[in-house]
């Protein structure tokens, strides 16, 4: 629960390319009073998992090089070690920590990533958050069909910046087979509105993106966002 009017952590999951990056952009472009009356963030810093893992790949190619042994990754950019799902949720909670032992003011955290069941889902993830994070903790998820992830992955890459929050991509076969199957529905089955994580009861919303009102990042995506945090709030502070 938060004492100000604003999330402490807001957490945003989804499939890949399913719209969280859009949802982050539009809300950066909102006005700060704005923000903070329609979807109950101020100020806030992104901790996203995507640029420690790009940098992981880029330091492997660098040390390949090199001649130097790879640390993260085989040559085709595979995990050489499947706990390393797990070591970037807890590189991003140490990145939480850090924030707030360095912000003097106390803005909105926003966690984003994408986990799939072949590298052990939300449930497995979910296991390596701290408890500083569980205890500021709300979830919206945006939900999007599988096919609609492949699309819109395919849409947004562009091969000159595959680095890009915005415009990087996985080959379809790729992407398929570490997130065509999500555990999103199974941990969320038996309560519509909380999720237990390591006995902590955590809210959670359900943005529908099916009909992609993320890509204009319009105001349809601004009254959509507007209900499901302002429901999201009503269960911070329950």
């Amino acid at each position: 629960m938060s004492d100000k009017n604003t999330f402490d952590t807001l957490m945003l999951l989804a499939r890949p390319a399913a719209g969280k990056s859009e949802i982050i952009h539009y809300l950066h472009n909102a006005p700060l009073e704005e923000r903070i009356n329609r979807f109950h963030i101020g100020e806030f810093i992104e901790v996203d998992d995507f640029p420690m893992l790009w940098a992981w790949f880029e330091e492997d190619r660098i040390l390949g090089e090199m001649g130097m042994q790879r640390l993260h990754s085989t040559e085709d950019e595979e995990f050489n070690d499947e706990r390393l799902w797990n070591v970037l949720i807890r590189r991003i909670c140490l990145e939480h920590e850090k924030l707030l032992r360095d912000q003097t003011s106390a803005p909105t955290i926003v966690i984003e990533f994408s986990r799939g069941k072949e590298h052990g889902g939300y449930k497995s993830a979910f296991e390596h958050l701290s408890q500083d994070v569980l205890k500021r903790l709300a979830i919206l998820y945006v939900d999007v069909p599988w096919e609609e992830s492949l699309r819109k992955n395919r849409k947004r890459f562009n091969p000159d910046r595959p680095d890009s929050i915005l415009e990087h991509a996985l080959p379809d076969e790729r992407l398929e087979r570490l997130y065509k199957e999500i555990d999103w529905e199974e941990i969320t089955e038996a309560d519509p509105d909380f999720i237990q994580i390591q006995g902590a009861n955590v809210p959670y919303v359900v943005l529908d993106n099916h009909d992609d009102v993320t890509t204009p990042r319009g105001e349809e995506l601004g009254g959509r966002l507007e209900e499901s945090l302002i429901n999201l709030w009503a269960l911070y502070n329950s």
